[in-house]
């Protein structure tokens, strides 16, 4: 009986161990690299205005005009946003989160945000979708730019007012930066932690005004605690672009 008590414990935990490098090698996945293909360290350090080529997985996407896609995408390293890449509309509806693609375009940089433009695509064997890391405590740090477009959550900040209304009254978002837009313009709202105040904005390509994150940023009050994700967009400085708002 002993004999056989060893022997069930030796598969049992063979087989324990199969699991673990499978899970292991499935977890693995997003990190391996296609020959010619860059990792994120060599694409950060590539100089803007150079050919690159990424490997990498779909996270949102903003929008598609004209055969255009513009999407957010990262892997297990880093993020990349894609601005423009050629898409027909077909292919657009196959890029799902999670959906890996190869990406060849040129790096580049508008007022801060980090890109990849004129860039075309290939759909690729793979899945990744990222989990949103808490990035709170970077808030107002230099090392912040460094997490540029990963998906990204901030927790326990005060809604703060973010300008007047018609009647110099605080309210707790505006429509457009300026408040000059109108129901479907994006959202820009504040919010605090640690006594410093930050702008964040519901980009209304990305998070139209149908969606559960522009109805829950129009209902806020100044005061309010709550718990953000989304996309670190930059735009003259850090403009997160938010795709969740849960008051606490």
């Amino acid at each position: 009986m002993k004999k056989i008590t060893a022997l069930l414990l030796t598969f049992v935990l063979a087989f324990a161990c199969m699991a673990c490098g499978s899970n292991e090698a499935a977890n693995n996945d997003a990190d391996v690299k296609s020959e010619g293909v860059m990792t994120y360290a060599e694409y950060a350090a590539a100089a803007l205005d150079t050919a690159v080529v990424v490997e990498t997985y779909v996270q949102a996407k903003q929008s598609w005009w004209e055969n255009k896609a513009t999407v957010y995408t990262q892997d297990k390293d880093g993020a990349y946003f894609i601005y423009e890449m050629a898409c027909s509309e077909e292919d657009y509806a196959k890029l799902t989160p999670g959906t890996k693609i190869k990406v060849t375009g040129y790096k580049g940089e508008w007022a801060g945000e980090v890109e990849i433009m004129d860039a075309t695509f290939e759909i690729m064997e793979g899945n990744y979708v990222a989990a949103a890391e808490d990035i709170t405590a970077l808030l107002g740090k230099d090392e912040l730019i460094n997490h540029q477009n990963k998906f990204v959550s901030f927790k326990g900040m005060k809604v703060e007012a973010a300008g007047k209304d018609a009647n110099g009254n605080d309210v707790a978002f505006l429509y457009s930066y300026d408040g000059s837009g109108e129901d479907g313009s994006d959202l820009y709202f504040n919010a605090s932690v640690n006594g410093e105040t930050y702008t964040f904005t519901v980009e209304s390509y990305l998070c139209d005004k149908t969606t559960d994150v522009y109805a829950a940023v129009k209902n806020l009050k100044i005061g309010d605690t709550i718990d953000m994700e989304g996309f670190l967009y930059w735009y003259e400085g850090v403009n997160p672009h938010i795709t969740s708002v849960v008051v606490k």
